[in-house]
C-alpha cells in the first residue's frame, strides 16, 4: 500500500478513534452561557437547566409559536448521537424534532429525528456521524395528556474533530506526487469532506497508462465516482464503472464522502448513502502513474468544470493529512454567509414592508423547490390599481398568466428578477438575460406597503413550499436577522438560516427502475413498462410461474410473462406455458435447439457452445429451474469418428455444463454422477465394450441422445466437445428447450405440532418487505413469523391474535406499528388461507385471502420468543421478498415439526368413536361428539336412559311457530316441491341399541305434522319391524324374525338415502329399496318408552304401545338429534325435552371400550403439578422447575395423591353399572 494516493486514508482524525470511544459526552460540562433559547416557560425552566439528568429542564413560553433550544459546544465535535429525555418529574417531553446543526448560529443543516419520553432516557444514533459546532433543536410534537408540554434535558456524543481545510476558487489544483512514482493496490480507502455552492465541478483526478482511472466529481448537484481498473483491447473490456451518489450538495454545507475499494468490490458513501458496485471488467489492481490532483482538469476527465468550493480533511495511509504536508498553506475557509429561510408549514408566509406608492419596482430572490404550484410572491398596488402575483404552475413560473422557465420544480436553485414601471414588466430567470418574459400592456404601477412571499396574499396559487435566500425589495436585501428578531416583517411557520429541502427520490426508492417524482413532503412511484406495481413499484404483476397461471384459472397455451422471485431482483420474462388439466409445462427456448456443427477441436482445445436462452438471462432461467418440481432438456451428440464421454475409463472428450459452472460427464437417458449414456442403460450400444455409441468411434454416423432430468444441475449452460481435429472427425449437438413444470415452493409444507419453532438467517429486507404464506389451524391465536435483532429494538411480527383477527406488528425505528385485519369469517377454521404482508417507506398492509387491504401509513419461525404465543397448524409457501423458504428442509419430528400437513387427527393412537368429528388441535386433538348420541373425550361413553312401566320422554324437533308454517304449507300440497316448507327430509340416520325382556313395545316413533312417520316395534315374538309411512303408502319391514327381548343390548342402525333404505340389527345388513314418495316431510316429534302423540294414530302403532317399553335404550341419534343427550348433558336453559315417569340414566349394561394407551400429550386425565409431569401408568417423572430431593419427593407424593380421585370415580362408575344390571334382570 505504499505510494498510493488518498486510497487508503480514514475519514478525519475522529475516525482514526474507534467507534466504541467516540461516545464522549458533550453538553454535560459546559456552561450556563452555552444554552440558548427563544424563550422559556419561566426561569426554573430555562435554556441552561437542559442537561440529561438534571434537575429541571427546559420549557419555552407557551405563546412560543417556533420553540427552539440551542446549545453552543465551544469547538467542532464529532457527533455520534443525542439523548433526550422531559424535564423532571413532570409529564413534559417531547415525542418528535428537528435537530439542526452547523459551525455557525445562523446557517444550519436539519437532521430529523424522533425521541423522548417522560422520565426514561431514549438514545438516537445518528445514521452517520456529523461535524459540528452549534446545535439547535425544534420541537415538532409533544405529549399532551395529563397537562403536559414540551419538555427537554438531552445530550449529546461524541468526540473532538481537528480540522485541516484548503478552499479552491475555481482556478486553484494540489498535485499529490506519488513517492515510489507509481501506485499499485488492490485495497483502497478514500475519503474526504466538502462543502460547496456550486452544482458542478471536479474533486479528484488520477489516472494511468494502463486505462486506469480514477475520478470524482460533482454533476448538477450529485456526486460521480469514475473508476476503470484497466481497458483491454484484444479482449474488447471496457473497465469503466460509473457510481452516483448524494443529492442537493450544493447547500454549502459540509457533507462526508467515503470509498472503500476490495479488488473489483467498490463501496461509495456520500452522507447516509451508500451505493455498491462490482467494477467491470476482469482486473482487480489500481494502477496510477506518477500523481495524483485535488481539483483539476485532464483531457480524459468527462466533461466538467471546476468550482468554488472547500476541502477537509483528507488522509494518507500514514494517516497524515494531505494538506497537511503543504506547508505554506493556510488553514481557513472564508465563510460564505448564507442565511436562507424554509417554507414548509401549510400557513407559512413571509410578509416585509416596502417603498409605499413608488412607480417603479424591483424584485430579486432565488428559491428552490419540488412541488409543481406554489406562490413564490404576491403584493397590492397602491390606489387599486390591481395586483401582482408570481408563482409555480406546473414547474413554470405563472405571472399574470404568462409563462416562463421549464422545469423550476427540480430541486435546485433559481434566481427570479422582477423589474416593472408603467406599461413594462420584465422578468428574468436564471439571470438569462437573452430570454426575459416582457410585458408591454398599458398598465400603471403605484408599489404597495407589503410583499408576501410564499403565501398569505395571493388568491390564485397555493402556499409555496421550498426555500428561499437572497431576497432584494427594491434594490435592498432582506436582514434575516433583523426578520428574526420581529423587529421588521412578519412571518410564520418559517425555518430562517437553513433550507430543510430534502430529496426523497436519492437514494430513488422507487425499485425495479421506477420512476420517482416528489413534492415538498411526498413522493409517487411511477411504475408504468416495469412489471411491477405498488407505492415502491416493489410487487410483481406477473405470476411466478406457468403452475401459478394454471392455479389461478388460465387454462390456455400460449405465451405467458413470469417472475420466478416475483419481487426479488430478477426481471420476469417471457415462456411458453402448455397448459393441461393437471399441471402446467414451462418451456423457455435458446440459440442451440438447431444443430451445431463442430470440427477442428481437440480435448486441449476444445469447442466451447454457449447456450444463450432467449429473453431471459442465465440467473432468470436458473431460479425458473430451481422453484419448479420437474425439470428436463433434451441433448443430442451426433457424431462421425468423433468420441463423446470416451467409456469406460478414458478422460471425456465431450462433457455439458450446467448450474452453478459445474462440468457434468453423464449424458441424457441415464442417472447423474455416472460416466454413462442412454444406450449403456437400455442396453443398446453399438459396441457393448463401451457405455456410448460415439465412443465406439465408427466411421459412421451414430449419437446418444436423452433427457437430462436431475433439476439441480439443470439448465445445460455450455456444451464441451473436444474430438473432431482428425481427419474425418465430424460432430453435431442439439440442446433442447428447457421444460419445467410444477412449482416446489407452493406445496413446501409443515405441521407445528408442539409448541416450538424454527430458525433461518435473518431476514435483511432493506427500505422494502413483503411476506406471504398459506396456513391453516383450530387455534385462534398463535405467532406465524418474526424478524428481529438480538435486543428485539427491530423486528417484524405476523400472528393471529384472535379467530378473527391478523396482526402485523413491526418496529423499524418509530416507535411499535400494529395493522390489525379483521375478517369477517373465522381464521380458525382448518382451512387454507393466504396471508400477504408488505411494509415499505411508504406504507404498511396486510391482507388474507381475497378481502381488501388493511393499510396503515436470526429470523424465526413460529413462536421462539417464550412471551410469545406459539402457532399450532400448518404452513405453506413461505416468501419473503420473493425469496422461497425451504420450510421441509426444518422438519424435526422430536421436536413437533413435520413434514406436510399432518397433526394429530391422521394417525390418532385413539380416533373418535361412534361419528365423532377429529377437531385438530396440531399439538393435540378433541373429538367434537356434539352431532352424536355419545359423551367423553373419544364419543365413546355411552348415554342411556332406563325406563320403568309407563314412563315416556317426547324430543321436539320442531318448535310450535316453525311447525305450524310447515303444516299450512303441506296442507296446500304435501307433494310439491315448490310449496313445501317443511322439513322435507329425502335422507333419514337413526341408530340406537336396546335391552329388555318385556314385549311389546314401540321401541322408537318420530311423528310429522303430517301423515308422515317412522316406527320401530319390538313385537309379542320379539321380532323387530319397520313402518315407514312416506306420502300415502305405509311401508312395512321385517328386521329380524329373530326373539331379541332377551335382556341382551342390541344395535339397531337404519340409513335412508332417497328411496334405499338400508337396515342392520347387528350383525345382519339388508337393502330395501321403496316405491313412491322419497321424502319425510315435516318431522315433529321423537317418542321412545310410548308414544303420546296426538291426533290420529295408526292401528298396528296403537296395538304394540300398551304397556309401554319396559327397559333399556342408548346411543339414540336421528340425523342430527340426539334426545338422551340433550336430556342428561344439556347444553342449552330450556331443552325440548318432555318426560313422564321414572326415566334415570344408564349405560345399559355396556362394558366400558378398552381404549388402549394413551400419549401423556393427549391424555383428557393428564396431570402437571408445579411443573413436573404425573402421567399415569408411566413410572418415571419429568422434571422441569425443581432440582433438589426434598421438591421431588414432594412432587411424587402429590402425583401419587392426584390418582386417588381418578380411582374413586372409576369405582363409582362400577358400582352404577351393577345397579342397572340387577334391575334389568328382576
Amino acid at each position: 500500500m505504499k505510494g498510493s494516493f488518498l486510497f487508503t486514508p480514514d475519514l478525519g482524525v475522529s475516525l482514526i478513534v474507534t467507534a466504541g470511544e467516540c461516545v464522549d459526552p458533550l453538553v454535560s460540562s459546559l456552561y450556563a452561557s452555552s444554552f440558548l433559547a427563544s424563550s422559556r416557560y419561566n426561569f426554573l425552566y430555562s435554556a441552561n437547566f437542559a442537561k440529561l439528568y438534571g434537575s429541571s429542564g427546559w420549557s419555552p413560553s407557551q405563546r412560543d409559536r417556533q420553540p427552539w433550544l440551542q446549545v453552543d459546544l465551544g469547538r467542532k465535535y464529532r457527533l455520534v448521537a443525542i439523548a433526550t429525555q422531559g424535564t423532571f418529574n413532570s409529564y413534559d417531553w417531547i415525542t418528535k424534532y428537528t435537530l439542526l446543526y452547523g459551525d455557525r448560529p445562523d446557517s444550519w443543516t436539519p437532521y430529523i429525528m424522533d425521541g423522548g419520553n417522560s422520565v426514561g432516557v431514549t438514545e438516537n444514533v445518528f445514521h452517520y456521524a456529523f461535524t459540528a459546532k452549534h446545535i439547535r433543536l425544534l420541537p415538532l410534537a409533544w405529549n399532551t395528556e395529563n397537562g403536559g408540554k414540551i419538555g427537554v434535558r438531552l445530550e449529546l456524543f461524541g468526540c473532538s474533530y481537528d480540522s485541516y481545510v484548503l478552499q479552491y476558487n475555481g482556478d486553484d489544483s494540489v498535485v499529490y506526487m506519488y513517492p515510489e512514482k507509481r501506485s499499485r493496490t488492490q485495497h483502497d480507502h478514500i475519503a474526504i469532506n466538502f462543502k460547496t455552492l456550486e452544482q458542478d465541478g471536479l474533486l479528484l483526478h488520477s489516472e494511468g497508462i494502463q486505462g486506469d482511472l480514477f475520478t470524482l466529481e460533482l454533476k448538477r448537484g450529485r456526486l460521480y465516482l469514475h473508476i476503470s481498473l484497466g481497458s483491454s483491447v484484444i479482449h474488447k473490456v471496457d473497465g469503466r464503472t460509473t457510481l452516483t451518489a448524494g443529492s442537493l450538495l450544493d447547500n454549502l454545507h459540509w457533507h462526508y464522502v467515503t470509498i472503500k475499494r476490495y479488488g473489483r468490490q467498490v463501496n461509495f458513501t456520500v452522507d447516509s448513502h451508500t451505493v455498491t458496485a462490482i467494477c467491470k471488467g476482469e482486473f482487480t489492481h489500481l494502477d496510477l502513474d506518477t500523481q495524483g490532483f485535488i481539483q483539476t482538469i485532464t483531457l480524459s476527465v468527462p466533461c466538467s468544470q471546476n468550482n468554488n468550493n472547500i476541502r477537509e480533511n483528507m488522509f494518507t495511509v500514514t494517516r497524515i493529512s494531505l494538506f497537511y504536508l503543504q506547508k505554506k498553506m493556510h488553514y481557513a475557509c472564508r465563510d460564505i454567509l448564507l442565511k436562507p429561510m424554509t417554507f414548509a408549514g401549510p400557513n407559512n408566509y413571509l410578509q416585509v414592508p416596502g417603498y409605499f406608492r413608488k412607480p417603479k419596482m424591483f424584485v430579486k430572490f432565488k428559491f428552490r423547490s419540488w412541488d409543481y404550484t406554489g406562490l413564490l410572491m404576491f403584493t397590492r398596488f397602491a390606489d387599486d390599481l390591481g395586483a401582482l402575483e408570481l408563482g409555480l404552475s406546473e414547474g413554470q413560473i405563472n405571472t399574470f398568466l404568462q409563462f416562463l422557465g421549464y422545469r423550476l420544480n427540480d430541486g435546485y436553485w433559481h434566481t427570479v428578477d422582477l423589474a416593472a414601471r408603467d406599461n413594462l414588466l420584465t422578468l428574468t430567470i436564471d439571470e438569462e438575460e437573452g430570454s426575459p418574459l416582457k410585458i408591454t400592456n398599458p398598465f400603471t404601477i403605484r408599489t404597495g406597503d407589503r410583499y408576501f412571499f410564499g403565501g398569505e396574499g395571493g388568491p390564485i396559487l397555493n402556499r409555496f413550499h421550498g426555500c428561499m435566500q437572497h431576497i432584494f425589495i427594491d434594490n435592498e436585501q432582506l436582514d434575516i436577522d433583523v426578520i428574526l428578531q420581529r423587529q421588521w416583517g412578519r412571518y410564520a411557520e418559517l425555518l430562517l438560516g437553513t433550507c430543510g429541502i430534502t430529496d426523497r427520490c436519492s437514494p430513488n426508492p422507487c425499485e425495479h427502475e421506477g420512476r420517482c417524482i416528489q413534492s415538498w413532503d411526498d413522493f409517487i412511484c411511477l411504475c408504468e413498462n416495469t412489471g411491477y406495481k405498488g407505492e415502491v413499484c416493489h410487487m410483481s404483476v406477473y405470476k411466478e410461474s406457468c403452475e401459478a397461471y394454471r392455479l389461478s384459472g388460465k387454462y390456455w397455451s400460449g405465451n405467458y410473462t413470469i417472475d420466478p422471485d416475483l419481487s426479488g431482483p430478477l426481471k420476469p420474462f417471457e415462456v411458453y406455458c402448455k397448459m393441461k388439466s393437471y399441471k402446467a409445462w414451462t418451456v423457455i427456448l435458446h440459440d442451440r435447439v438447431d444443430g451445431t456443427k463442430v470440427s477442428g477441436s481437440s480435448i486441449d482445445r476444445p469447442y466451447i457452445g454457449n447456450v444463450n436462452y432467449w429473453n431471459a438471462s442465465w440467473d432468470e432461467v436458473t431460479a425458473l429451474a430451481n422453484t419448479s418440481l420437474y425439470c428436463e432438456q433434451w441433448i443430442d451428440y451426433s457424431c462421425y469418428k468423433s468420441r463423446l464421454l470416451n467409456t469406460p475409463n478414458g478422460r471425456p472428450f465431450g462433457y455439458w455444463i450446467g448450474r452453478n459452472n459445474e462440468s457434468h460427464y453423464y449424458w441424457g437417458g441415464t442417472f447423474r454422477e455416472v460416466q454413462k449414456c442412454g444406450c449403456a442403460i437400455n442396453q443398446t450400444c453399438t459396441d457393448p465394450k463401451f457405455q456410448c455409441n460415439c465412443d465406439a468411434d465408427y466411421r459412421q454416423w451414430y449419437s446418444d441422445k436423452g433427457y437430462l432430468d436431475f433439476r439441480d444441475h439443470l439448465p445445460v449452460r455450455k456444451v464441451v466437445v473436444g474430438d473432431t481435429n482428425r481427419t474425418g472427425s465430424e460432430a453435431q449437438f442439439t440442446v433442447g428447450p428447457l421444460r419445467c413444470h410444477g412449482d416446489r415452493n407452493i406445496w413446501n409444507t409443515i405441521a407445528f405440532t408442539k409448541p416450538t419453532y424454527i430458525t433461518f438467517p435473518t431476514f435483511r429486507p432493506g427500505s422494502s418487505a413483503d411476506i406471504s404464506f398459506h396456513f391453516k389451524t383450530y387455534r385462534d391465536h398463535g405467532v406465524f413469523l418474526e424478524n428481529s435483532d438480538d435486543q428485539l429494538r427491530n423486528f417484524i411480527r405476523i400472528e393471529m391474535n384472535t379467530t378473527h383477527n391478523l396482526l402485523f406488528i413491526f418496529m423499524v425505528g418509530d416507535g411499535i406499528v400494529n395493522v390489525t385485519l379483521r375478517s369477517p369469517v373465522p381464521l380458525n377454521d382448518n382451512e387454507w388461507h393466504f396471508v400477504q404482508a408488505e411494509l415499505n417507506v411508504k406504507l404498511a398492509r396486510i391482507k388474507v385471502d381475497y378481502q381488501p387491504w388493511t393499510v396503515t401509513l436470526l429470523f424465526v419461525l413460529g413462536a421462539a420468543n417464550r412471551t410469545l404465543r406459539p402457532f399450532l397448524g400448518c404452513l405453506r409457501g413461505l416468501r419473503m421478498n420473493g425469496v422461497p423458504f425451504d420450510l421441509e428442509g426444518k422438519v424435526n419430528e422430536e421436536q413437533g415439526i413435520r413434514r406436510n400437513c399432518t397433526g394429530q387427527c391422521l394417525n390418532a393412537t385413539i380416533p373418535c368413536r361412534n361419528s365423532g368429528q377429529c377437531m385438530e388441535g396440531y399439538a393435540a386433538y378433541t373429538c367434537d361428539c356434539n352431532n352424536t348420541a355419545f359423551d367423553g373425550f373419544y364419543c365413546h361413553k355411552d348415554i342411556g336412559a332406563f325406563f320403568e312401566i309407563g314412563s315416556w320422554l317426547r324430543y321436539n324437533i320442531r318448535k310450535k311457530p316453525i311447525s305450524d308454517e310447515a303444516a299450512w304449507a303441506n296442507w296446500i300440497d304435501p307433494h310439491f316441491d315448490n310449496f313445501s316448507l317443511g322439513y322435507n327430509d329425502t335422507a333419514d340416520d337413526i341408530e340406537f341399541s336396546f335391552s329388555t325382556v318385556h314385549t311389546p313395545a314401540v321401541l322408537l316413533y318420530i311423528s310429522s305434522f303430517v301423515q308422515d312417520y317412522i316406527a320401530i316395534i319390538l313385537k309379542t315374538d320379539g321380532s323387530v319391524d319397520l313402518r315407514y309411512k312416506l306420502g300415502l303408502i305405509t311401508h312395512k319391514f321385517q328386521l329380524t324374525h329373530r326373539n331379541l327381548a332377551d335382556g341382551y343390548p342390541h344395535y339397531v342402525n337404519i340409513t335412508r338415502h332417497n328411496r334405499t333404505i338400508k337396515t342392520q340389527v347387528y350383525p345382519i345388513v339388508e337393502l330395501i329399496t321403496i316405491v313412491e314418495d322419497a321424502r319425510f316431510d315435516s318431522p315433529k316429534s321423537m317418542f321412545m318408552g310410548r308414544v303420546m302423540e296426538v291426533g290420529d294414530i295408526d292401528y298396528e302403532i296403537q296395538r304394540h304401545n300398551a304397556p309401554g317399553f319396559i327397559g333399556c335404550i342408548s346411543g339414540v341419534r336421528y340425523n342430527v338429534y340426539a334426545p338422551l343427550k340433550a336430556f342428561f348433558r344439556p347444553n342449552e336453559t330450556d331443552p325440548p325435552v318432555t318426560t313422564q315417569g321414572y326415566v334415570s340414566e344408564s349405560n345399559c349394561g355396556a362394558f366400558p371400550p378398552v381404549l388402549g394407551y394413551v400419549p401423556w400429550e393427549v391424555d383428557p386425565w393428564f396431570t402437571t403439578i408445579g411443573g413436573y409431569i404425573c402421567p399415569f401408568n408411566r413410572s418415571f417423572l419429568i422434571l422441569r422447575y425443581y432440582a433438589n430431593a426434598g421438591h421431588q419427593h414432594a412432587i411424587n407424593n402429590a402425583c401419587a395423591f392426584s390418582i386417588l380421585p381418578t380411582m374413586v370415580l372409576l369405582g363409582k362408575q362400577t358400582s352404577t353399572l351393577s345397579d342397572v344390571r340387577s334391575r334389568l334382570k328382576g
